[in-house]
């Protein structure tokens, strides 16, 4: 059992702060930061400024100022990834309905039909549940969302491109595990990638998007699986060690890859723009520690802006 996290007190907190070698320059404002964005929340942030993993005292010159930066660096990066998550999801859910209505018909009944899906017999009971998860979510938006309201009080049925609307992007991302081989393929085929590739993207991505709307510590999140190797590790040169590449696998860079594929070229610019002002940004807040530390920490190559010239 770990120790029971006591009360503090803003007084206390900010002595804590102070005894374990961080520099406050200014006592009154971070108090006032403290109260309004929660000490837990910025203590998170303060592990890349601590001397070592065993030695909990804060590098020498590390500012109040900077651990507050981080953080703040942080909530910019998960808006802009949420952001750019949700035109995916968006773009997603459009192709997926224009593909699968056009294939198996318009009307519920006829596209969440057991045989349109993947006849894998592992995949049964996945495929019993993925279906149950839409017709739920069709339940449940009945009355609550306006435009499957219409469809069903007018037309008594729900269109595909009116579904996918209610539903989150995990579940779209198991109804692409349960598709028919040459359904999966087609879909991946709109990006340029194999369905492999993209069975391994969905789920990663969905989980971004949670982690985004969950207001989770972001940057040097790590996922439990990585993205396959790729033709951009590759044009970046990016280091290996153990046959293994070094950035780009299961860090945030590996989400800015798979944007690559899955944004347009102007999105993705834009995506790769307002990267750039943060970093930038949070290199002229930072002096104690160097961007090439922040960066590694993120998973980004130091050549990491040339993706959008590839």
């Amino acid at each position: 059992m770990g120790r029971v996290k006591q009360f503090k007190t803003i007084d206390e907190q900010v002595e804590i702060l102070k005894d374990k070698g961080l520099t406050i320059n200014d006592e009154e404002k971070t108090k006032k930061i403290l109260l309004r964005e929660n000490y837990f929340f910025i203590n998170g942030y303060r592990h890349i400024f601590m001397q070592s993993s065993s030695n909990r005292r804060f590098i020498d010159g590390a500012t109040f100022d900077e651990l507050y930066a981080l953080f703040n660096f942080d909530r910019n990066l998960r808006n802009i990834m949420f952001k750019f998550l949700l035109i995916v999801e968006n773009n997603l859910k459009s192709i997926f309905s224009y593909h699968l209505s056009s294939r198996y018909g318009y009307k519920e009944k006829d596209y969440l039909k057991l045989s349109n899906f993947t006849t894998d017999i592992a995949k049964r009971r996945q495929v019993t549940d993925v279906i149950n998860k839409m017709k739920r979510q069709i339940r449940v938006n009945a009355k609550q969302h306006t435009a499957t309201l219409h469809y069903l009080t007018n037309y008594g049925y729900i269109p595909m491109w009116i579904l996918v609307k209610v539903l989150s992007f995990g579940i779209v991302s198991e109804l692409y595990m349960i598709l028919k081989y040459e359904d999966k393929k087609q879909i991946a085929r709109y990006y340029n990638i194999e369905e492999e590739e993209l069975s391994i993207f969905l789920p990663i991505m969905a989980n971004y998007r949670n982690l985004c709307a969950h207001e989770d510590i972001l940057y040097d999140h790590k996922t439990q699986r990585g993205i396959p190797n790729n033709k951009y590790h590759k044009m970046l040169n990016i280091p290996m060690a153990d046959d293994e590449y070094i950035y780009g696998k299961n860090d945030l860079y590996s989400l800015v890859i798979m944007f690559k594929y899955m944004l347009s070229v102007d999105d993705f610019r834009l995506l790769i723009y307002e990267l750039s002002y943060e970093i930038d940004a949070l290199d002229g807040k930072v002096d104690s520690i160097s961007l090439e530390n922040i960066l590694d920490k993120i998973g980004f190559p130091s050549n990491w802006r040339d993706i959008s010239e590839i």
